[in-house]
């Protein structure tokens, strides 16, 4: 018997998942030894045969992640021809699915990792939206794929969230009268930022309504309906300048405005 006992990982993908399994066995055994041999992005069924060939020159098994059923039935014909112990470790709970479910799988190798860079990527964006929430940091703008601009209370925060979890990563920046705008606005090209305006009186309610909930006195500068409207034709005339798409979000829901900011991100990465 060889030194060591081979275990070949093939998988049409990376092959992280039967890797795991292979040495999440291999540490049950505290007498024998063994190479792990990992053969990635398996596309032909000559580099099955290949593997195969080289298996049946050593005590070894193949354990595999393969999803196609032109190399999966490749795989398990050679083995056999050569007396190759393989063990399938997706297909069994593949096939359990589809039964349960009556559906049929995707068949589509490397899904779980893209699934990962998708996770990643989102994570990615929601730091960045926490990071740069409210102009805390306006070098962020120069990194952000989208920046929304408005006065208080259009949504900006939930707006930046909801489109991080889309992986769109965004700084929102407040309009406030005799508060310069930060310089970085003006030095990215004007269809990455987004100005947002709203009805007077619809703002008016919103801002009543977020001091009652505070327990503050409704009566103040921040509701004031005059203030408001020169807070929102301030900031329309810095939209103006910035050259930027403006979204009325009077009577929108979050989805909605985000659905429109959305295809601006899409347009600009066409």
């Amino acid at each position: 018997m060889d030194k060591l006992a081979v275990i070949y990982v093939l998988s049409d993908a990376i092959g992280e998942t039967a890797e795991m399994v292979a040495r999440a066995a291999a540490s049950q055994f505290s007498e024998e030894h063994f190479e792990i041999i990992r053969i990635p992005y398996i596309k032909s069924i000559e580099q099955i045969a290949e593997t195969i060939q080289e298996a049946a020159k050593h005590h070894s098994v193949i354990c595999h992640t393969i999803v196609s059923s032109e190399l999966r039935t490749a795989l398990l014909d050679l083995a056999e021809q050569y007396e190759v112990v393989t063990v399938d470790i997706m297909g069994p709970m593949i096939f359990a699915l589809q039964n349960i479910s009556n559906t049929k799988p995707k068949l589509c190798p490397g899904l779980v990792h893209k699934l990962d860079q998708d996770y990643f990527k989102r994570v990615e964006a929601v730091e960045f939206a926490v990071k740069y929430d409210d102009g805390k940091n306006p070098w962020g703008i120069l990194k952000a794929d989208m920046v929304i601009v408005g006065v208080s209370r259009t949504s900006k925060t939930p707006l930046s969230m909801y489109l991080a979890n889309k992986k769109l990563k965004v700084v929102n920046i407040p309009m406030v009268p005799g508060v310069t705008p930060p310089e970085q606005l003006f030095e990215i090209p004007p269809e990455r930022v987004v100005g947002l305006i709203v009805d007077p009186s619809k703002l008016n309610n919103i801002r009543v309504e977020r001091l009652k909930k505070l327990g503050l006195a409704v009566e103040t500068t921040y509701s004031n309906p005059e203030n408001i409207t020169d807070e929102l034709e301030y900031a329309k005339s810095v939209m103006k300048k910035i050259g930027c798409p403006i979204i009325d979000v009077t009577g929108q829901t979050i989805e909605e405005t985000a659905n429109k900011i959305l295809e601006i991100a899409r347009k600009n990465a066409d």
